[in-house]
């Protein structure tokens, strides 16, 4: 007599979804990883978003870093591109009242270009079915019907404009054709 329990069963030993062992280990090892990623980073943003968003909070928090202060705006800012917790406009304050204008400015295009760097990457590694968890299916349709005709234009000037998230424009030209160093250099160029 079968029961649903021996159906199932058996339909799990009968597909087949790794190509082999190893791979099954590799994807259950990332899907550990990224879950306990997630964990620590959801604890740290619940915990200190209050001070995330206030200019005052985040400038003393990275002003107590000393001499690492820029380093800590970089990893800062780069995390802002990659996982959006953290308001870029904010850092981007932070920096020019703590380093001023020129150095300010420089260590923001540091980090920001490491985080595009990464949002293209991810983008390309893990393909439209990821960008389209992340990113509103509406934008991307729209960022889809101009990138086609214009890609490098369009992306150039999504990232001119402030205000745009620039971060899902990241992640959504990532998924065009466009070479990742152009996708960079159009990503430098037009945040600063």
């Amino acid at each position: 007599m079968d029961t649903a329990l021996d159906r199932l069963r058996i339909w799990f030993e009968n597909t087949r979804v790794f190509a082999s062992s190893r791979s099954r280990r590799r994807f259950f090892v990332h899907l550990l990883a990224l879950g306990l990623a997630f964990v620590v980073v959801t604890v740290l943003v619940h915990r200190h978003f209050g001070f995330l968003t206030d200019a005052q909070a985040l400038r003393e928090f990275i002003r107590g870093y000393g001499i690492l202060a820029p380093s800590v705006l970089v990893v800062l800012q780069t995390v802002q591109v990659v996982a959006a917790p953290i308001p870029g406009q904010v850092l981007a304050v932070v920096a020019g009242y703590l380093f001023g204008a020129w150095w300010g400015t420089l260590y923001n295009m540091i980090g920001i270009t490491i985080g595009s760097t990464i949002a293209f990457w991810i983008s390309r590694r893990y393909g439209r079915a990821y960008v389209e968890n992340i990113v509103h299916e509406e934008a991307l349709a729209r960022f889809d019907a101009v990138s086609h005709d214009y890609g490098r234009a369009a992306l150039f000037f999504f990232f001119l404009v402030p205000g745009l998230p620039d971060d899902v424009i990241c992640f959504a030209g990532g998924l065009t054709n466009i070479p990742l160093w152009q996708l960079i250099v159009l990503a430098v160029i037009g945040r600063a």
